[in-house]
C-alpha cells in the first residue's frame, strides 16, 4: 500500500494479522478496513448495523471482510468476535465522535466512548498473549483546553465537555491496562479528520461541500474564528496501520502518539479554499455565531510520530480537499440519479 509498506515492511507485518476494527464504518473506521484489506490482512469488522452509505458499504470491501455486528458496550459481543475470529490485532475506532450529540446525549456517549473501552481491553486481556497489538482512538479533544499550543504528548488530558472527558477518560483507561497488565497498546491523537464517507453534515468540510453542490451558501454555527488542524482521512488510515505494524517494538508499547497535518487554520479558511477548489467563491457563508463553550484553537505536533515511527502526512490540505470533493460529487451524482 503505497505510503506503508516502504515504512520498515509494515504492510508485509500487517498481511497475516487478523485485525478487529471497530466502528468499521465511521469515516476513519472504513478507510482502515480497506487499507488492511489492501495490505492482505484479515479483517473482522465491527459494526451497530448496516451503513449503506459509508466507505465500506460503497467500495465493495464489505464483500472482503467478516462482519460482527453489535455494539461496543456489550462485552459479550467484543469476547466471541476476539474468539470466534482468533484475533491478533485490535484497532479501536467505535466512538460516539460528535460534540453536539455528547452534549445532548450524554449517557449513551459515556457508555460508548468509555465503558466501550475498557470492555474491548479486558476482553483482550483475558485472551492473554494471542493479542500482538491494540490500538485505541483517542482525540485532541482529550487534552481539552491548553494556552500552551501545539499539543504534545507529555501534556495532561483535561477535558472538560462531556466529549473531551470521553476521550480523556478512554486514554487513561487504555494507558492503566498498558501499565497494570502490560497489554501492546498504543493510543492514537488525532487531529480533526476530513474526507469522503462523512455524513455529519454539521462538521465544516462535508457541510460545506454539500451546501456549494447544492449552490447554497455554507452555514457555521460558530464566529468561524476557531483554529483546528484538519487531517486527510487517508493519512489518518495509514497512521492506524503504521502504529499497530510497530507495536513489536518495546519503545512503541505503552505510548501516546498525535498524528496531524500541521495544518492548522480557521474555520473561515477552510471555507475559503473549498469555495476556491469548487469555484464558489461568491457564494459567502451564513456565520451563526452560536457555538458558546467551543475551544478556540487545537493543534497538535507530529513529531513524535515523526521520531519514532517514522510518519509523515502524504496530502496536503488542497489535495485532500480536491479528493474529498471529488468523493461526495460521486456520491452525490449516485443518490441523485
Amino acid at each position: 500500500m503505497e505510503g506503508l509498506g516502504s515504512v520498515n515492511g509494515q504492510a508485509e507485518i500487517l498481511q497475516s494479522r487478523r485485525v478487529l476494527v471497530t466502528g468499521a464504518t465511521g469515516i476513519v473506521g472504513s478507510w482502515v478496513a480497506r487499507d488492511l484489506v489492501e495490505c492482505g490482512a484479515t479483517v473482522v469488522a465491527l459494526i451497530v448495523e448496516p451503513d449503506y452509505n459509508s466507505e465500506l458499504y460503497r467500495s465493495g470491501c464489505i464483500q472482503n471482510v467478516q462482519v460482527m455486528q453489535g455494539r461496543v458496550e456489550d462485552f459479550h459481543i467484543l469476547e466471541r468476535a476476539l474468539v470466534e475470529f482468533d484475533v491478533d490485532t485490535v484497532i479501536h475506532l467505535g466512538a460516539q465522535a460528535i460534540v453536539t450529540t455528547a452534549d445532548a446525549t450524554p449517557l449513551e456517549t459515556l457508555g460508548t466512548n468509555v465503558q466501550g473501552t475498557w470492555n474491548l481491553l479486558e476482553a483482550c486481556r483475558q485472551r492473554g498473549k494471542v493479542i500482538r497489538a491494540i490500538v485505541v482512538a483517542s482525540s485532541d479533544k482529550a487534552y481539552g483546553e491548553s494556552d500552551h499550543l501545539p499539543y504534545t504528548e507529555d501534556m495532561p488530558l483535561r477535558g472538560r465537555g462531556i466529549y473531551e472527558v470521553s476521550k480523556s477518560c478512554a486514554d487513561l483507561i487504555a494507558q492503566a491496562y498498558y501499565h497494570t497488565y502490560q497489554l501492546p497498546i498504543a493510543i492514537a491523537r488525532c487531529g480533526n479528520v476530513y474526507g469522503g464517507g462523512d455524513f455529519n453534515w454539521s462538521r465544516i468540510v462535508p457541510g460545506t461541500i454539500r451546501s456549494f453542490l447544492r449552490g447554497e451558501r455554507p452555514v457555521i454555527r460558530s464566529d468561524g474564528q476557531s483554529v483546528r488542524d484538519y487531517f486527510y482521512v487517508k493519512d489518518a488510515s495509514r497512521a492506524y496501520l503504521s502504529l499497530a505494524a510497530q507495536l513489536n517494538s518495546a519503545q512503541v508499547r505503552g505510548e501516546s502518539f498525535n498524528f496531524g497535518a500541521d495544518c492548522r487554520l480557521t474555520v473561515l479558511k477552510v471555507v475559503e479554499v473549498i469555495g476556491h477548489l469548487m469555484q464558489c467563491e461568491h457564494l459567502q457563508p451564513v456565520i451563526l455565531n452560536q457555538a458558546p463553550g467551543e475551544i478556540r484553537s487545537q493543534y497538535l505536533s507530529s513529531a513524535k510520530a515523526a521520531r519514532m515511527l517514522q510518519w509523515k502526512p502524504f496530502y496536503d490540505l488542497e489535495e485532500g480537499l480536491r479528493e474529498t470533493i471529488d468523493w461526495y460529487k460521486k456520491y452525490f451524482s449516485s443518490v441523485d440519479s
